[in-house]
């Protein structure tokens, strides 16, 4: 092992050990993360304002990296809670990760400890790679910790790769994610196009690569916080730079943004509401509907108004690739409406059917769906719907059987990426009927009910083999996956019943 190598595995080891150390006090990965993120950044800052970088940044003397290591005990404590509270007063990328910041580590002798280990270690010399493990490995974790709820905001890794592998963005391109989460897909793409493998960048196609090839929106202050922290660390944006993942929802309204490339996992869950306080002083939730002149159907679906506004974000020869529950496949009405204006005005080429025990939110069926934007034209740009099923007599668990990207290559060469134009079935009536790769016309699918989507032709060996059942506790997620998403399904009912 490196000398490299080596003092590389003792940072890490350092940081997660006292991860441990903390949750023994009630500091859940996501506290810990963020107090990392808070202390990280003002370490960072520090030894930039120093030689040979020499920069000034708009950090006050009193509430700097040396005001902090210079305390300890009580006045450690209460001088964080007050650097905490006045930095998230402050504009640009400061002022968005210090927003809403709280000081969760109770006990001061910890707190001192945390700094020091953090003081120890040159984290600008340190490689983009290092300081991006370290972080990339605390997100996973926050996102393995269920009762956080923080998988919502962590898309697996491997999917996100192959996403980017089939879609092969360019320098001087823009990417957009209107719900960016932990910042997964910028991190994908970003590794992706300064890969020298993958292109030789020049100083310019360098310089777009950092600071304007990344538009985002996070409204959880959380994830967002994480998320710039995630960029910054990964060499994407710089520490006195204004923030390009914003905290607005990005379905309110269009703000005239078009990009070249969306990736993105929308939130799960279909409706959009937001809580107020009636007459009575009750908690009550309303339906949340956007009335955008650009949205062909007006819906409380959330997923159905992220595919509208993705649409919009696309320049006219953008594409977008997307992660979406099964409901958008075949839902009517409004679900209805948009899938086929979808088909109309983009070429909506290939879906990949993903496999349950892939997300951390459970009981979830998604897809991701593949489109490219078009001019206005009389005819449908789409002719032909290309389907992978990598869901049928597949199984994957979080811990015993979690997904790699090695998994999705037999879909990334069916997808051929050079030019998918020159695609080739693997599925035929005869010759293969298991075959996961499968074409369908333009025709076919809207001569289907409800122009549904949602189409499987393999059987599923689990029901036909009885000799042959999966292990009992892949059989046990399978049910409990069922029964949480039949739940989730009823108190969507519930609530559309109740009104509330």
């Amino acid at each position: 092992m490196s000398n490299e190598q080596s003092n590389t595995s003792g940072i890490i080891s350092k940081i997660w050990s006292f991860c441990n150390t903390l949750r023994d006090d009630g500091v859940g990965y996501g506290d810990y993360l963020e107090q990392l993120t808070y202390l990280l950044f003002l370490k960072m800052a520090d030894e930039y304002s120093r030689p040979p970088h020499n920069r000034k940044l708009d950090i006050p003397t009193k509430y700097n990296w040396e005001s902090l290591t210079s305390k300890s005990g009580a006045a450690l404590e209460g001088h964080y809670t007050t650097v905490l509270r006045e930095l998230s007063k402050t504009q640009g990328i400061l002022g968005q990760i210090f927003t809403k910041s709280q000081n969760k580590i109770q006990d001061p002798a910890k707190l001192y400890k945390l700094i020091d280990m953090i003081n120890k270690e040159q984290w600008t010399v340190m490689g983009t790679d290092v300081k991006g493990k370290i972080y990339e490995g605390l997100l996973e974790k926050n996102a393995e910790d269920t009762k956080s709820g923080a998988g919502q905001y962590f898309t697996p890794r491997p999917l996100i790769r192959a996403m980017v592998a089939c879609m092969k963005p360019e320098p001087l391109k823009s990417i957009a994610d209107p719900a960016c989460g932990t910042g997964g897909f910028f991190l994908a793409a970003y590794d992706y196009i300064s890969d020298p493998k993958t292109f030789t960048l020049n100083k310019e196609q360098k310089a777009f690569l950092k600071n304007k090839t990344f538009y985002g929106n996070e409204i959880v202050a959380g994830a967002r916080r994480m998320a710039l922290m995630n960029m910054f660390l990964h060499n994407i944006g710089d520490i006195d730079s204004e923030t390009f993942i914003l905290p607005t929802d990005s379905l309110v309204a269009d703000t005239g943004l078009r990009v070249d490339y969306v990736l993105t996992n929308p939130p799960f869950g279909k409706k959009s509401s937001m809580t107020f306080t009636n007459e009575e002083g009750e908690q009550e939730k309303e339906d949340l509907t956007y009335n955008r002149q650009d949205f062909w159907a007006t819906t409380s679906n959330k997923q159905l108004n992220f595919v509208q506004h993705i649409r919009t974000l696309l320049k006219t020869s953008g594409k977008a690739a997307v992660v979406l529950p099964d409901n958008v496949l075949f839902e009517g009405g409004a679900g209805e409406t948009v899938r086929r204006k979808l088909l109309e005005t983009t070429e909506l080429h290939t879906i990949l059917r993903l496999p349950t025990g892939i997300f951390y939110a459970q009981g979830v069926k998604a897809n991701v769906v593949f489109f490219d934007n078009k001019p206005a034209s009389k005819d449908p740009w789409t002719e032909e719907v290309w389907i992978y099923d990598y869901r049928t007599n597949i199984r994957h668990t979080l811990k015993k059987s979690p997904l790699k990207f090695e998994d999705l290559e037999e879909f990334i060469k069916c997808y051929n990426p050079a030019n998918r134009h020159k695609r080739k079935e693997t599925w035929h009536l005869e010759k293969n009927p298991e075959g996961r790769w499968r074409r369908f016309t333009y025709d076919e699918i809207v001569a289907r009910d409800k122009t549904s989507l949602d189409i499987t032709w393999l059987k599923d060996k689990s029901l036909a083999d009885l000799d042959n059942l999966p292990d009992p506790d892949v059989l046990a997620n399978d049910i409990i996956e069922n029964l949480e998403s039949a739940v989730a399904s009823f108190k969507e009912i519930m609530v559309t019943i109740n009104g509330k």
